[in-house]
């Protein structure tokens, strides 16, 4: 009896663990919610490593470094270009950019397919390509650019390939909602000197963009923010299976350590990175928002108030 009640318990506790490790994310109160993080030591989610032979080129002395496989999985205007740009400061890190922005890359899950084979033969140049002796290659993917549409057949590629998803979001998406409409206006505006730019690399150039103030409207706001807790719930059920971690991008602004998990969870050299891009929408939401009375009057006494005072 004794030994059949320590197995009994061994097992209940194996099995919490388990599950600890496949929860790692939840999505409760209109907001992600952060439990236990991936055990990046763990047998099953083990950091795959691969020796990649390019057609283009050849890596030379580095064809026996190692390389591991990354996607950033996202949102517009949460904050990838930046995080992306903080990664390939990393001397070992390449992260191509959002390649499936094309239409012909992702117009079905073939040429899906083809363009992931070519990110991870280490056969796609960009400005960030680092080629030979790379330890870490990715590009960022935006949820809206058929990731979510073709979900089962990337989730098998991601996990036949041994592809570590890194999900980014924003704690706040009203902040996020008025990045991407400014955004969106000065793609026509041109507000600098009559060039769009999405990211900016002084304060002048972030000053001159925040003048703009969008008009948001107040009668789907509440069902738009519910539409984007709603995308980023559903990436994360139908990714659960792979390796993966959630990153915000608020904590990326605040705590030191966020930075150094990632290249933990990369299995890579830690490193102090750094970026040139400047934030545009700095301070109280109210100064950025041109119909802020009806804005906060809309969300005040609901589960997305909070959003009205959050700092970033």
């Amino acid at each position: 009896m004794i030994v059949l009640v320590f197995a009994m318990v061994c097992g209940l506790y194996i099995c919490s663990v388990c599950l600890k490790q496949l929860s790692n994310v939840s999505f409760q109160s209109s907001q992600l919610v952060q439990t236990t993080p991936f055990d990046s030591h763990s047998l099953r989610f083990v950091t795959r490593i691969h020796y990649p032979k390019p057609q283009t080129f050849n890596r030379a002395e580095c064809g026996h470094n190692p390389v591991r496989y990354f996607a950033i999985l996202s949102m517009q205007r949460s904050g990838s270009g930046w995080f992306e740009t903080l990664l390939n400061s990393h001397s070992n890190v390449s992260s191509n950019g959002e390649i499936f922005s094309v239409l012909d890359r992702r117009k079905n899950i073939s040429s899906i397919i083809q363009t992931l084979d070519r990110v991870y033969n280490l056969d796609w140049f960009t400005s960030a390509s680092k080629n030979e002796c790379s330890a870490a290659i990715g590009f960022k993917w935006m949820l809206n650019q058929g990731l979510l549409d073709n979900h089962k057949e990337i989730v098998d590629y991601f996990n036949r390939r041994g592809v570590s998803a890194i999900f980014l979001f924003r704690r706040n998406p009203l902040r996020r909602m008025v990045s991407v409409l400014a955004n969106s206006y000065d793609r026509y505006a041109k507000l600098l000197n009559g060039t769009h730019k999405s990211h900016v690399h002084s304060p002048a150039e972030a000053d001159a963009l925040s003048r703009y103030k969008p008009v948001i409207n107040s009668t789907s706001l509440i069902h738009d923010l519910q539409e984007t807790e709603n995308s980023a719930a559903k990436a994360l059920e139908y990714f659960n299976t792979t390796r993966h971690i959630v990153v915000f991008y608020e904590d990326l602004i605040t705590n030191q350590t966020t930075l150094k998990q990632v290249q933990e969870f990369l299995n890579i050299p830690v490193k102090d990175l750094s970026s040139r891009q400047v934030k545009i929408h700095r301070g109280d939401l109210s100064d950025h928002i041109k119909n802020w009375e009806d804005i906060n009057k809309t969300l005040n006494g609901t589960e997305y108030e909070k959003f009205l005072r959050a700092d970033y």
